[in-house]
């Protein structure tokens, strides 16, 4: 099949006129004869949401696979093509139902693939637990987390971790190995992050929050990451994260600034009472706290309404295409197949008109909306 006429992102971070061929996989991009006229829409790559825990009524820590593919559908109703479906602090038998249920998934063909987990919890520190029931809260445990890993068919791709917690560095050493480690839900200060991040660690957890303030003698967790070239992920719904903030955080990391949804059940839903790893939360106005607390408990957003806010606050659009596609793959170690347009890439990509409101969504090459 064969689109022209479209404005493409293209893997040097920038849009050209053109056009791409494409079955699968992408035959050839650039090419501007015939083929299904998109009047000028942008083409950009199939959104990458490396962190949510759910959406549409539905949670990934529920360990049920009928769940799992209709967040799947909600997925890709967003513009989402490729999604690591995230775990929740919850007990271990719950995590265990959660890591086959992921294993026993298979992609609707009108819904997102499942490129891995995400093991939010449990390893993480009960003073920045956030939202996560601390009763369920571990030390870092290696076995655990192997036996998890075993339990999904391999599938975990981020692994959270607060280094400072008993065997944190050993955590971080053994379990880099397998999957990308990121600090999060943790009390360090920038020395103790700077040896995580030395021990294997690489990636960072909703940047500034659920970690120490990034302060002029006590950069924590935010300074190691800008020093050791960690990745950060953001959370850009104006309500974790000021717009002044977001707009410095893409000029502190560039290329290293991911974005994420941080979703939960309560995405795509109406304001009312939900729940979250045990936990009772309330959305209202589409903000979700934990039930009569102001502690914000993840987002309602999905990452097309992510990139929208982030172009409002004033990043320019390419650099936030880039980090909802290309960069997360990087994170997951897909970079090169996912998040990018290019000849051999999979053919993943949406269609948005120039108000970024999302036209189609193609995902394998088949168009599912």
């Amino acid at each position: 099949m064969k689109i022209c006429n479209a404005n493409i992102f293209t893997e040097n971070r920038e849009f050209i006129d053109g056009g791409v061929d494409f079955d699968t996989a992408f035959t050839a991009v650039g090419d501007s004869g015939d083929g299904l006229d998109v009047d000028g829409a942008y083409l950009i790559p199939g959104l990458i949401d490396i962190h949510s825990h759910g959406i549409g009524g539905d949670d990934a820590s529920d360990g049920d696979t009928d769940e799992l593919v209709r967040m799947s559908k909600c997925y890709a109703e967003y513009g989402v093509t490729s999604v690591c479906f995230t775990t929740m602090t919850v007990g271990e038998s719950a995590l265990y139902r959660a890591m086959k249920a992921v294993r026993a998934f298979n992609r609707p063909k009108n819904g997102a693939q499942c490129v891995g987990i995400n093991l939010e919890g449990p390893f993480l520190c009960y003073a920045k637990r956030g939202a996560q029931a601390p009763e369920n809260l571990q030390k870092p445990n290696i076995d655990l987390f192997k036996r998890l890993d075993e339990a999904s068919g391999g599938q975990i791709r981020l692994v959270t971790v607060a280094p400072e917690e008993d065997e944190g560095y050993r955590f971080i050493r053994e379990a880099s190995k397998l999957c990308t480690v990121a600090l999060g839900h943790t009390t360090a200060d920038y020395m103790t992050a700077m040896r995580a991040y030395e021990a294997g660690a690489s990636h960072t957890t909703h940047l500034f929050n659920g970690m120490p303030a990034f302060l002029h003698r006590s950069p924590g967790v935010v300074g190691a990451a800008f020093d050791s070239g960690a990745t950060v992920e953001l959370i850009c719904d104006g309500l974790h994260i000021h717009p002044s903030v977001i707009r410095a955080v893409y000029r502190l990391f560039d290329d290293k600034l991911v974005m994420i949804s941080d979703s939960l059940r309560c995405a795509g839903m109406p304001d009312g009472e939900y729940e979250l790893g045990g936990q009772p939360i309330t959305m209202k106005d589409g903000k979700a706290t934990l039930r009569g607390t102001d502690t914000l408990a993840g987002s309602s957003i999905s990452v097309l309404d992510a990139l929208r806010n982030a172009v409002q606050f004033g990043i320019p659009l390419e650099a936030a295409v880039y980090a909802a596609t290309a960069a997360p793959a990087k994170v997951i170690g897909r970079e090169g197949n996912l998040g990018v347009i290019k000849k051999g890439a999979a053919a993943d990509f949406l269609l948005l008109d120039r108000d970024l409101n999302l036209k189609a969504v193609y995902i394998a090459g088949k168009r599912i909306g």
